[in-house]
This record gives C-alpha cells, sequence and structure tokens, in this order.
C-alpha cells in the first residue's frame, strides 16, 4: 500500500482545497500551540442562518479534526435561532452567545483550547469566499474577520 501524500508546509493548504470552498465549507489551519502566529484559525462558509441545520456539519467535522468540541460561541443576532445547547452525534454541545460579530465562531475543544473561525455570510459569491477564506487561513494574519469581510466584499454576490 503506497505511502499517502504529505501533508502540505505549515500555514498551507493542499492544492485544489480553495476550489473546493463552497456553503457549508469548513477549512481550518489548527494549532494547539501558545505561538500561535495569526488571529484565525480557519473559515466557514455556512449555507444559511438556522444554527439548528448547520451547526451539526460544523462540529462533524471539527471532532474529526480536533476531537470533541465542548462549546460554540456565535453572535445571536446573526443567527436565526440559537439554541443554548445542541446534542450532535451523542455530544452535547453548547451553544454561547457574544457579542463577537457575525463574522466569527469562538469553539472551544476540551476545557482550554480556543480556536477562531471566520464565518463568511451565506450569501457570499464563491470569489467572496473563496479570498476571505485565503486570507483567514494565510499564516501569519493579523487582520480581525470583519476586515477580512469587509476587503473581500469586492466580490460579493447572491442574497441582499
Amino acid at each position: 500500500m503506497p505511502d499517502a501524500d504529505p501533508p502540505p508546509p505549515a500555514g498551507l493548504l493542499a492544492d485544489g482545497a480553495y476550489a473546493s470552498v463552497r456553503p457549508g465549507t469548513a477549512l481550518l489551519r489548527l494549532s494547539t500551540t501558545p505561538d500561535r502566529r495569526g488571529v484565525l484559525d480557519g473559515a466557514w462558509w455556512p449555507r444559511s442562518r438556522d444554527a439548528t441545520v448547520e451547526l451539526p456539519g460544523l462540529v462533524g467535522a471539527l471532532t474529526e479534526r480536533l476531537g470533541p468540541v465542548t462549546r460554540i460561541g456565535l453572535d445571536a443576532a446573526a443567527w436565526e435561532e440559537l439554541p443554548t445547547r445542541m446534542t450532535i452525534d451523542g455530544r452535547v454541545v453548547h451553544i454561547d452567545s457574544f457579542p463577537v460579530g457575525d463574522d466569527t465562531a469562538l469553539v472551544t475543544r476540551g476545557d482550554q483550547d480556543l480556536f477562531s473561525l471566520l464565518v463568511i455570510p451565506p450569501d457570499a459569491s464563491p470569489e467572496t469566499a473563496r479570498a476571505a477564506t485565503a486570507e483567514a487561513l494565510r499564516t501569519g494574519n493579523l487582520r480581525q474577520a470583519e476586515q477580512i469581510l469587509v476587503d473581500t466584499a469586492g466580490d460579493r454576490g447572491g442574497g441582499a
């Protein structure tokens, strides 16, 4: 059985990863070390603002890579309905409402590890989503999620 391709260098995605960006996608750059080099750990492009529909897929993808997710923090004003907890794949995930803006999701694994994801608006065009995702995943990115979305909004399409 041939060996799998080695992972890309730290901070880079495998070839073709950006082309796969589509609604419902979670692309991650994960780091559990104290010397993180950027503001964001990844990006998520939900299909809608219905947390009960969107969170199971995100939590499933994160759990596969990180292990059990215990909490997700979202801006309640940005979502249609935001429960305080959900059972996903047999585990309770607490949903916290934070005034972080609709452009960030805060994910907690265990008691301490915190990951911050850019939340791309569901009505964003594929070009905007790709540009925002690329910037969120860029090693050393120091721009906040809100600024990334402002900077890539020229490519925005879809909804309102």
